[in-house]
């Protein structure tokens, strides 16, 4: 029994291998510090988005065990002058590569600092449910152990990985793997920089494996109204960070500034002081929407608590951060201006 036990086991794990091998993944590069050279590996500085793609594919022999990878320069920047124009090229291309089924699932490599907002506009833009996976590195390809030949290698793992269907958009870092709606760039420096304050991790991959722990309720994917592939730019929605004793200023630059949309960083639960309350009733009564979201780590900003939404015309983000909630409404606002129709997006998306 026990032979024919171990037998069975050996089938099953050479299945998958022949199974992964079968897999498609393309890598699109984006850039960041997971293609950074420095000048020394024993210091910090370093150029992001310097090496090209197959130069990283190279690093990571290993990868072509697991599936048929090939790769595709989509862009090579620093993660901090990430786009929307990138951010649309991006979309747009994988649901060409899904449509034309050039490849079975994605990976993106991408510098770690507006990873999580990346992460969270191809959730809402791609339209298939086919695995895509971001993951990035702390350190540079140049750097002493550097992260990023790990991550890449774990990227395409979960990529490649039958269980990775239809689960949305996901980071893989640091051996974890994070819905791309909920994931948050929450360290400077460490190794460990995502975390999913709201949610946790979904789950984790190791050694070659995939193990995950929950599907996230949040709608994704083809689930959205979101369509691009026929844009060519978005409204444009800004951020104002309220502080104690903050000046109205920002919102008023904004608002002249042909900013369709406000974003305000409030105090708790979604809280700003009384000039911020007049000026914002100001702004809506122009036709400029305006959400509540909160500086603080985690948690939820409610309807109707110390503010009464109704009476002042805001919406409110929901957990969404402020930076995920800008690129919520940057697309809402392509669909409706509507205050209620807009507040559903942030609850269902």
């Amino acid at each position: 029994m026990k032979k024919f036990r171990l037998l069975f086991i050996v089938l099953l794990a050479c299945a998958m291998q022949v199974q992964a091998q079968q897999m498609r993944v393309k890598i699109l590069a984006t850039g960041g510090t997971i293609a950074g050279s420095g000048a020394a590996a024993d210091r910090a500085a370093y150029t992001a988005g310097a090496l090209p793609i197959q130069q990283l594919l190279g690093a990571v022999p290993e990868i072509h065990k697991l599936a048929q990878v090939t790769g595709e320069q989509i862009a090579s920047v620093g993660s901090q002058d990430m786009s929307v124009e990138i951010w649309l090229k991006l979309a747009k291309r994988i649901n060409e590569i899904f449509k034309n089924n050039e490849a079975d699932a994605i990976v993106i490599t991408h510098g770690t600092d507006t990873q999580e907002e990346t992460a969270y506009f191809l959730s809402l833009t791609v339209k298939y449910d086919r695995p895509v996976v971001l993951t990035g590195s702390m350190r540079p390809a140049t750097g002493i152990s550097a992260d990023g030949p790990k991550n890449l290698f774990d990227a395409v793992v979960v990529a490649a990985a039958p269980e990775s269907q239809n689960r949305g958009v996901m980071v893989s870092f640091n051996e974890q793997i994070y819905s791309g709606r909920d994931v948050v760039k929450t360290h400077t420096t460490s190794l460990d920089a995502f975390h999913s304050p709201n949610h946790g991790t979904i789950g984790v991959v190791y050694d070659g494996m995939v193990k995950y722990y929950y599907t996230p309720d949040h709608k994704t994917n083809s689930a959205t109204p979101f369509y691009v592939d026929k844009l060519s730019s978005l409204p444009k929605v800004d951020i104002v960070y309220m502080y104690a004793d903050a000046a109205p200023t920002a919102i008023q630059a904004f608002a002249n500034n042909r900013s369709q949309g406000i974003v305000i960083a409030g105090v708790g639960n979604g809280n700003f002081n009384k000039v911020f309350y007049d000026e914002i009733n100001k702004t809506i009564k122009k036709g400029i929407t305006v959400c509540r979201a909160t500086r603080c780590s985690s948690g939820r900003v409610l309807l109707h608590d110390e503010v009464n939404d109704d009476e002042l015309g805001t919406i409110v983000s929901d957990d969404l951060n402020p930076q995920k909630a800008r690129i919520l409404l940057m697309l809402a606002l392509t669909q409706t201006h509507n205050r209620r129709k807009l507040q559903e997006y942030f609850f269902h998306y």
